[in-house]
């Protein structure tokens, strides 16, 4: 399975900033990947781990701005179609399923 984490954040000012930085450090910490700008996805094996990185991310949301998470099977992912651009490593389905059994 898959959790992405949609989002959009102010970054008007300073502290906007620093808080987009922080959110941004977290997913990175947590073992998200970009998909593209924005938008972030991690390997998670089974609903349990779903459900405890859901949870981290709550704890982790920043005040302002909005922000989503979709949990999809590694089917559902590897149907996604890329309409323009190259399909980046991390989403061939092959180094997926060997970076889950880590």
């Amino acid at each position: 399975m898959r959790l992405m984490v949609f989002y959009d954040l102010p970054v008007v000012t300073k502290e906007n900033r620093r808080t987009y930085a922080r959110f941004h450090k977290f997913l990175l910490r947590d073992g998200y990947d970009m998909i593209q700008y924005s938008i972030y996805a991690r390997i998670c094996n089974g609903q349990d781990a779903v459900n405890k990185h859901a949870a981290r991310l709550s704890a982790h949301l920043p005040p302002e701005g909005c922000v989503r998470c979709m949990q999809v099977t590694e089917k559902q992912f590897t149907h996604m179609q890329v309409l323009v651009g190259p399909k980046t490593m991390k989403e061939d389905p092959k180094i997926a399923g060997q970076l889950a059994f880590f």
